[in-house]
């Protein structure tokens, strides 16, 4: 049975769910960690700034008001013994994971955050083989390449205009790139690109360590990404950039416009 929610998303006559804002019970901190990072998008996306060149690493705790049937999302640190905490906005999903997530999004918004490049280590095959604790191996392996919250948002999307689609394959075998979401039959490959990694107009920010390995790094992607959309058009194939920061439905609707483009009319 489904919960009755208001227009606004949030429940009229009943609770949310513990499911949307209640944590497993009996789960070990480095678990709590693994979720933190899934729900942010990577740990790197979770520090603090706290002055004086010092960072803190952030956690989404949601909140239930009874009396107003409403989820609070918070973001918490630790500052030397202090655990200070600034609300966020207010969360309306059905799970905890969505609701994590979304308050990462707000806090991310409202400028609370600073996103520091991930270390060189995570691109390798065994991500978490340079961690010294297996709570820091735990929380490596946490940040996964693959079916992240930004991907499978656009994917719902895409899905809920009745448009299917094959995941993480290679529109053309020969060549070692692989596209997000590709319709073979329209020869029509996306490509959903993080902010920092392609180097994002909007949201890209140079790391201040280490800085010539990373700018050469984020300039070798986006070379990567030009020669790949040259490679599929030479082919006959339209590939198609989205951001991780752009609406999803908005980013589908973009993709089903070309899709009807290319498709005969019957």
């Amino acid at each position: 049975m489904t919960e009755e929610v208001s227009s606004s998303g949030r429940w009229k006559n009943k609770l949310p769910p513990e499911r949307a804002w209640r944590g497993r019970k009996g789960r070990s901190r480095e678990a709590a960690a693994v979720e933190q990072d899934r729900a942010a998008g990577g740990r790197h996306r979770r520090m603090v700034a706290l002055g004086d060149g010092r960072y803190a690493c952030a956690s989404i705790y949601l909140k239930l008001l009874p009396k107003t049937r409403r989820i609070r999302a918070y973001l918490r640190w630790s500052d030397r013994g202090r655990s200070p905490a600034r609300y966020v906005g207010e969360v309306d999903h059905e799970t905890r994971e969505e609701n994590l997530a979304q308050g990462w999004r707000m806090a991310m918004e409202r400028g609370l955050l600073v996103e520091t490049p991930p270390p060189p280590e995570e691109q390798a095959q065994e991500p978490a083989s340079w961690a010294s604790t297996p709570a820091v191996r735990a929380v490596m392996r946490g940040n996964r390449s693959r079916d992240t919250r930004p991907e499978l948002a656009l994917r719902s999307a895409v899905h809920a205009l009745g448009l299917r689609y094959r995941v993480g394959i290679r529109p053309l075998p020969v060549v070692r790139r692989t596209a997000d979401l590709v319709f073979t039959r329209d020869k029509v490959a996306v490509f959903l690109d993080g902010c920092y990694w392609h180097g994002c107009d909007k949201h890209y920010r140079p790391a201040r360590k280490n800085s010539e390995f990373w700018t050469a790094k984020i300039a070798a992607n986006q070379s990567r990404d030009r020669e790949t959309d040259r490679l599929l058009q030479e082919a006959g194939w339209d590939s198609v950039r989205v951001w991780e920061h752009e609406r999803p439905d908005v980013a589908a609707a973009q993709i089903a416009e070309l899709l009807e483009r290319k498709r005969p009319r019957t």
